[in-house]
């Protein structure tokens, strides 16, 4: 079935493996199933959708409304009714005090979205953390800054999707590392700077898809390497001679390695795609997992899946999925689902064996329950109103056949992509509308994925943020550009200061456990705000869209990150491997 979606108008298919996944996943009541239609957007525009729910990484103080006690938040002040998710965890207050009664005057959305932003909501998605104020999305991390994403990060700063690591700065997508510095998709390093694609190395700087090697600096696709640079083999002795001429220790020698990097990078051949032991599957950073479709960040032991962004372990027949916990099955239109979910559609943040739940935002350890927000440990549940099971299951029904047509008045501005903000003729079957999510586009993982102007966010039912916190009180701001090239001039008093960034012009400031890092590894103070050093590190990483090609030793058709119309060499796995070893 080709089908036409109708926010961007392209194009996409329908398979029969779908619709019988779909019927998989619709919920059954008196022996009927209320099956879920196909979907009305193609896969890029309903992961937007998903993502525009989504603050990893945007941080706040704001006051908790429970105890008044001030706090950092992923809300802004004035956003939802926020607690200190110490407190929302607790047991002091109790969410059947919001509990609405089903109105069939009104659409489903309009009543979901009163719920939301009357029910509480934990200022950040945090569990099991230690002196980490300013995470989000993460869990047993301990003294972290600036980190989301990751779990089991110790004494790390400006990460993101870091796991199991300790000791890093400014890192995309790292696993069991140690000390390492603007490195993205790396895996058992330790001390390695400006590196990508690379595992197992160490005391290296600017590696790609290196693997097994040590004091190496601008290396590519080696394998058990020592004492290279540029692919070169150098004894020991001429390699620390010859490195000192880089001036690795000063920004200006860095930038002159990095426009090196880039430059001799083009000449090497690139794997059409970074999977491993990925059996029958399409997309990228894939590994040990089978019949995965159109997945991105999908690791270990996932089956039978597709259009999964960022899965943890052990997700099983799903479908439309970012931030999957570990051990989630049969979700559909999830974001931030895991833990050992099973059957949820239409879901955010549903954690710890949360089963049977249909458009449930923050609940934990519920079953059964159908728009509702913030419970836990609830069941037969609807907007948080507590039923018997034989009437939830006489109710639900009735509420999904009037989400089929819902009724006047159409609740505009929800984010629907046929009329700008109108629900269209069906709500069952669609996620959580844009326009009521808490946050600005601009705040969200969408703007990352899919960047619009704010003019193109409000024109397509989007929410735009143009709250700007209060900068705090610094004893002077210095140009990027005036800062001492080594660190070794660098004073102690840079903590009282602010640097203006030299591509955003915004100040941002060193804490402590930062100086003393740079100082230990000998490396510059960084010119450039961390958000601005963020957007430079996913700018290193290809899309996440796939283009046929051919594979440009052997001819063959492959599939890969790497547009036709790139000058890279792209070889497919066979060749590359040949070329490598």
């Amino acid at each position: 079935m080709i089908k036409v979606c109708k926010n961007c108008q392209q194009n996409f298919e329908i398979t029969d493996d779908d619709l019988k996944f779909y019927e998989k996943i619709s919920p059954v009541f008196g022996g009927e199933k209320y099956l879920i239609p196909a979907p009305s957007l193609c896969p890029d525009c309903r992961l937007q959708r998903r993502m525009s729910w989504r603050n990893d990484r945007n941080f706040y103080k704001r006051k908790c409304d429970f105890s008044g006690k001030e706090m950092i938040s992923m809300y802004k002040p004035g956003n939802l009714k926020v607690y200190d998710h110490e407190i929302w965890w607790g047991d002091k207050w109790d969410t059947s005090e919001y509990a609405q009664e089903y109105d069939f005057n009104k659409s489903f959305f309009e009543q979901l979205s009163e719920l939301i932003y009357n029910v509480p909501h934990p200022n950040v998605a945090q569990l099991n953390s230690e002196n980490s104020l300013y995470t989000n999305f993460t869990a047993w991390n301990k003294n972290c800054y600036l980190c989301s994403a990751g779990n089991k990060l110790e004494d790390s700063a400006y990460c993101y999707n870091v796991e199991e690591s300790k000791d890093c700065f400014d890192c995309l997508n790292l696993l069991n590392c140690e000390l390492c510095y603007q490195t993205i998709h790396c895996e058992n390093c330790y001390k390695l700077y400006f590196s990508i694609h690379s595992k197992n190395s160490q005391e290296s700087y600017f590696l790609e898809d290196c693997i097994g090697c040590s004091h190496c600096l601008l290396c590519f696709n080696l394998q058990h390497k020592e004492y290279c640079i540029l692919n070169k083999q150098y004894t020991k002795e001429e390699y620390l001679e010859k490195i000192q001429e880089y001036k690795l220790n000063t920004y200006n020698g860095i930038f002159d390695a990095f426009k090196i990097w880039q430059k001799e990078s083009i000449k090497y051949p690139k794997k059409a795609n970074h999977n491993i032991f990925a059996e029958n599957c399409s997309g990228e950073y894939i590994s040990h997992s089978k019949n995965c479709e159109n997945c991105y960040l999908v690791h270990k032991n996932n089956e039978d899946c597709k259009h999964i962004f960022a899965g943890f372990p052990n997700l099983k027949d799903s479908y439309d999925c970012i931030y999957t916990g570990e051990g989630a099955e049969l979700t559909y239109e999830g974001m931030c689902s895991g833990d050992g979910t099973l059957k949820c559609a239409f879901v955010q943040v549903v954690i710890s064996g949360c089963a049977d739940i249909y458009y449930g935002d923050y609940l934990i350890n519920c079953q059964n329950c159908f728009g509702c927000s913030g419970l836990k440990h609830k069941q037969y549940c609807i907007l948080n109103k507590q039923y018997a099971k034989e009437e939830y299951e006489k109710l639900v029904p009735k509420i999904i056949e009037a989400m089929k047509s819902p009724k006047s008045p159409l609740t505009r501005g929800l984010g629907h992509p046929l009329d700008k903000g109108g629900l269209g003729d069906c709500e069952w079957g669609e996620f959580f509308p844009s326009s009521i999510s808490p946050f600005g586009y601009n705040e969200t993982v969408a703007q990352e994925y899919f960047p619009l102007t704010k003019e193109q966010a409000l024109s397509r039912g989007f929410k735009w943020s143009d709250y700007e916190p209060e900068f705090p009180k610094v004893e002077k701001i210095i140009s990027a550009n005036l800062l001492p090239d080594s660190i070794s001039k660098i004073p102690d008093d840079i903590l009282n200061w602010a640097i203006e960034c030299e591509v955003m012009k915004k100040p941002f400031k060193i804490i402590a456990p930062e100086l003393d890092f740079y100082r230990q590894m000998n490396l510059p103070i960084p010119r450039r705000h961390p958000d601005q050093r963020h957007k430079d590190r996913m700018a290193l990483r290809n899309p996440r869209k796939l283009w046929k090609r051919n594979c440009m030793k052997c001819n063959s058709e492959i599939q890969t990150t790497y547009s036709p119309e790139r000058p890279e060499i792209v070889y497919c796995e066979k060749c590359y491997l040949e070329k490598v070893y």
